[in-house]
């Protein structure tokens, strides 16, 4: 959530900001935002007043009284108890206009970074880094794994049939599109997966969390997800809980309502988790076998920090990330995503991509963002700054490290050969073998 020092201290670049996100309204909504903190300004003035009059009354009542001034005390009391009444109505305005602000402030998206490019879409994202020859089109190139576009190449669904891997009939039957069942070595493969990043994430300093997959409405307003993405979140509506979209959620908000002290800082965190989403309207070709589902595993890295630190961390997250998707043998490419195609939250967000050698395209495998003080704000996540003790918000980061199903898919379809599908030499300790046959 915006802070109203934000607002207040620079309008112009807020809505700008706001405008490059494409946020509908931008300037009507934010003139709404100061012109409620004003009624509410002007009610605490009124009530201030109010309650000074009201004090130096009632101090006079014990006087009047001493002196036999009967009659004047009673008007004195009097006019305390309308004082009382004014109050109370001031209080009444306070609350509304507050209530009325924040309702309104949770509906605004978080202002971009400056380096944030313009653009409506995916397609105005720019590509700054790549271990791929050319990364345009429907074409990739020679890599650094000398891996090239094969017309004769299966993609992953045929394969997980092949050999045996994953059943997305039996998903169907058992809970609908969407939720693949895995088998055997299809099952061996995530346990793999998971195993390696989450090894991966303990050797770079991330205290591993094991959280609950659902949570509290007031844990989705914290990071973001409420009002935002309610539709896609499924809603368990007799608890009013909520299956959590990534393990950001639960693991950001252990921070909601806490004060750190900034020795603590960074923190990092990482958690394994299943991650539910309704993807509603999701269809077509580009959400076929693991594309796009309902279920899917997921590896998140989160970290809490200081303003002048944030920027370091997300460089280390990126470079983290990436040095996955390396040591998977996998040709990837990483890009800054413009105003249009960024999260409701974010402030700044690189995308990795791996590509899918039968399919011919890229596949988003992770989101890596800088939230500023946009979640904290949220969270009330706050830290006591050594050097003055003043009490100031955190900086909220997080990414996927990583999401398993398209870098299963990737893998699958990248490594096939004759003799099967070849495993990444640095996930082999935990497949347990070279090979799948």
């Amino acid at each position: 959530m915006l802070t109203l020092k934000q607002i207040y201290d620079d309008r112009a670049k807020v809505i700008a900001g706001l405008q490059k996100k494409h946020f509908a309204q931008a300037e009507q909504a934010i003139d709404e935002v100061l012109r409620l903190d004003g009624e509410r300004k002007s009610a605490q003035q009124m009530k201030d007043a109010a309650a000074a009059q009201m004090n130096q009354i009632s101090k006079s009542i014990g006087a009047l009284m001493a002196q036999g001034k009967r009659e004047e005390a009673e008007a004195a009391k009097a006019q305390t108890g309308a004082l009382k009444a004014q109050i109370a109505e001031f209080d009444a305005k306070m609350s509304e206009a507050e209530e009325a602000q924040t309702k309104l402030l949770l509906t605004i998206p978080n202002v971009p970074y400056d380096i944030v490019p313009e653009g409506a879409a995916a397609e105005d994202n720019i590509v700054v880094k790549s271990n791929v020859a050319h990364h345009g089109g429907d074409t990739v190139g020679t890599w650094v794994g000398d891996v090239k576009n094969d017309e004769a190449k299966l993609p992953h669904w045929e394969l997980a049939k092949k050999y045996n891997l994953i059943d997305f009939d039996l998903g169907v039957k058992i809970s609908g599109a969407g939720f693949p069942v895995y088998i055997g070595q299809g099952a061996r493969l995530q346990r793999a997966l998971i195993n390696f990043f989450l090894a991966e994430a303990n050797k770079a300093g991330y205290t591993e969390i094991m959280p609950p997959t659902v949570v509290n409405a007031a844990s989705g307003y914290g990071t973001g997800q409420l009002p935002d993405k309610e539709g896609q979140m499924y809603h368990c509506e007799v608890d009013d809980l909520y299956l959590i979209p990534t393990a950001e959620v639960p693991v950001t908000n252990i921070y909601r309502d806490v004060i750190l002290d900034e020795a603590q800082l960074p923190i990092k965190n990482c958690a394994y988790t299943e991650c539910f989403r309704r993807e509603a309207g999701s269809y077509g070709k580009d959400v076929r076998g693991l594309n796009r589902l309902h279920e899917f595993s997921k590896i998140e890295i989160v970290r809490i920090d200081t303003p002048e630190h944030s920027d370091a961390s997300h460089k280390e997250m990126l470079e983290h990330v990436e040095g996955l998707l390396q040591k998977l043998e996998l040709p990837y490419r990483v890009l800054r995503l413009s105003g249009g195609d960024m999260s409701f939250t974010a402030a700044l967000c690189y995308d990795f991509e791996v590509y899918s050698e039968a399919q011919h395209r890229w596949l988003e495998v992770s989101s890596t963002s800088n939230f500023d003080t946009y979640q904290a704000n949220r969270l009330k996540c706050r830290y006591r700054r050594a050097e003055d003790k003043k009490v100031v918000l955190c900086h909220t980061l997080n990414g996927s490290a990583l999401a398993l199903p398209r870098i299963v898919a990737a893998l699958l379809e990248n490594n096939q050969c004759e003799e099967g599908i070849r495993i990444p030499k640095a996930l082999q300790p935990f497949f347990g073998d070279d090979m799948i046959r």
